[in-house]
């Protein structure tokens, strides 16, 4: 076996180790509040929200679960918060890609924590940009009364939602609700502003207060049924639309209902018969390396990524640092920009650090963004990026200029983007390669990503040296076993914010996925942004 199989060996045993870490993570998660929570739910006749989507969905159909992370390791103090309390994704019903969100009775009674919130409104966000129908599983307790302050007022807090329900309305975006268990308060209009709503009998149950709430506030007595169960607003009130006995019958409604609607006319990005790319899937996992300092043929890992493994290069010979290219990812035309983790040579003989965008490479990843626009391609970027070069040479050759051109092309982007982190991306590198700021259509991370302003490393002793002058300063000494402990101290905790778990259960980015989905989450993202126009492309002003 040659030293090329071994290191590609070391790579795949790497990869499928975080992946297995991964999916242990996963399988907790989808427990929700755990099996004694589960077995309380399906003993009142309902199903968990993981049961439901199972359900709701076509079989065998691709479904993009978004933010299964989010929460992670999160609000300790109450218990934690399995996946935000809330599943959400994007999954075909009756053959039509939907944005689907139901509520996870099992964690706190579906109650909202900010990051609830957060996660709501980015699948409303996404359902937006791409002109999908929407469907609530509506069965929560309302807000998590301890942390009000954190969830209620504020602009991108829950009010947020409601507002969006009158916006997706007004943009002719379908909205179904299903009030399948408890639906209270100021979470009542969630389900009454979308266009249809269903009630489960026995188990849902919708009302502005309670019936704890309507004895001490007005002093009357009344059961739950009464107040606002289904027979209540579905025979007297008019308040929903369906009447359904159980939650399957619920569920098989609004497969009816979502066959019946009409469909946007798509945009029209172009599409041929798939083809899988060079080799195995297993080869992309072989060709990204273990040890994240070491160079690696990116163009390589690029063949096993698109079909047919073709590319056909952008200024191939110019800006090398960044690799811009035309390609098919299951038969959509695409344009990547990535960063090229190769040690390069420029043609005036200069070395260039693989993973850094100097000058040249942001200038051509500009103007290659720019014709994508022009030509309606989407645009896929993938990161591995440590940021721009620094230094004299490159402050005098104008780096903030040429970063600032590349910047502007991406954020006045009209196609739609995609991100893939499948390595660092670091400070300025990770807005220039299309972050979460800078409003991909998803942004999707591998196990070895990591996204800070900077490395660790570098982070660490940046800030050891501040600490230290610091106390020099105050008259303070600091020993060499003191500046140890510390810098340990310092870049652990600074490596745990860097982790891709960090940024997942913070809703950086949507999902956690392993690199052989990549295509996948590609594919099904763009189908999506396929139902939904876009704008003229207006670069504004870069500077030449």
């Amino acid at each position: 076996m040659s030293k090329k199989d071994i290191e590609r060996n070391k790579n795949e045993d790497e990869m499928k180790l975080l992946l297995s870490r991964r999916q242990h993570r996963l399988d907790k998660i989808h427990l929700g509040g755990g099996e004694a929570k589960i077995a309380k739910l399906h003993k009142k006749g309902k199903m968990t929200a993981r049961e439901r989507v199972d359900y709701l969905v076509d079989e065998g159909s691709a479904f993009l679960e978004v933010g299964a992370f989010a929460g992670y390791e999160m609000y300790k103090e109450y218990g934690g918060c399995p996946g935000a309390g809330v599943l959400v994704g994007i999954g075909y019903v009756s053959g039509r890609q939907c944005m689907i969100i139901a509520n996870d009775a099992t964690v706190k009674a579906g109650a909202w924590f900010p990051i609830t919130g957060k996660k709501n409104l980015r699948a409303q966000e996404i359902a937006m940009e791409n002109r999908l129908p929407i469907i609530y599983l509506v069965d929560s307790a309302g807000v998590f009364l301890p942390m009000q302050d954190e969830i209620f007022p504020d602009k991108e807090h829950f009010g947020r939602i409601f507002r969006n329900n009158a916006k997706i309305s007004s943009m002719g975006i379908p909205q179904i609700s299903a009030i399948m268990g408890s639906c209270v308060a100021g979470g009542a209009y969630l389900p009454i502003m979308s266009d249809e709503a269903l009630i489960v009998e026995g188990t849902g149950s919708i009302f502005l207060a309670g019936p704890y709430l309507v004895k001490a506030a007005i002093g009357e007595e009344v059961d739950k049924e009464t107040l606002g169960g289904a027979s209540t607003h579905c025979e007297i009130s008019g308040v929903t639309d369906y009447k359904c006995p159980d939650d399957p019958s619920c569920l098989d409604t609004i497969k009816d209902l979502v066959k019946q609607m009409g469909h946007f006319p798509k945009t029209g990005f172009d599409r041929i018969e798939s083809a899988p790319p060079l080799g195995e899937p297993d080869d992309l996992l072989r060709t990204f390396p273990e040890n994240r300092t070491t160079p690696y043929a990116t163009k390589e890992l690029l063949h096993h990524l698109v079909d047919e493994g073709k590319l056909t290069y952008y200024k191939d010979d110019y800006g090398k640092t960044i690799i811009c290219a035309y390609a098919r990812i299951d038969g959509w035309s695409v344009g990547i920009v990535a960063n090229n983790r190769e040690i390069v040579r420029s043609a005036n003989g200069e070395t260039q650090f693989g993973g850094v965008i100097y000058s040249d490479s942001a200038d051509k990843a500009a103007r290659f963004i720019m014709n994508c626009n022009q030509k309606k391609i989407p645009l896929v970027f993938l990161h591995d990026v440590s940021g721009f070069m620094v230094g004299s040479r490159s402050e005098h050759g104008g780096i903030i200029k040429d970063g600032a051109k590349m910047v502007n092309a991406v954020s006045n982007s009209t196609v739609p983007k995609f991100s893939i982190v499948m390595g660092n991306s670091y400070g300025a590198g990770n807005y220039a390669m299309c972050g979460k700021a800078y409003d991909p259509r998803l942004i999707v991370a591998w196990p070895t990503a990591k996204i800070a302003v900077m490395g660790g490393a570098q982070a660490a002793k940046t800030l050891l040296q501040i600490q230290v002058a610091s106390r020099k300063a105050k008259g303070e000494k600091v020993s060499a076993t003191e500046e140890k402990e510390l810098l340990e101290k310092i870049q652990n905790r600074y490596d745990e914010q860097t982790t891709p778990y960090y940024a997942a259960s913070r809703l950086w980015v949507d999902a956690i996925i392993d690199p052989r989905e990549t295509r996948t989450w590609i594919s099904e993202g763009i189908k999506a942004a396929d139902m939904a126009p876009i704008e003229q492309f207006n670069p504004g002003v870069i500077q030449t």
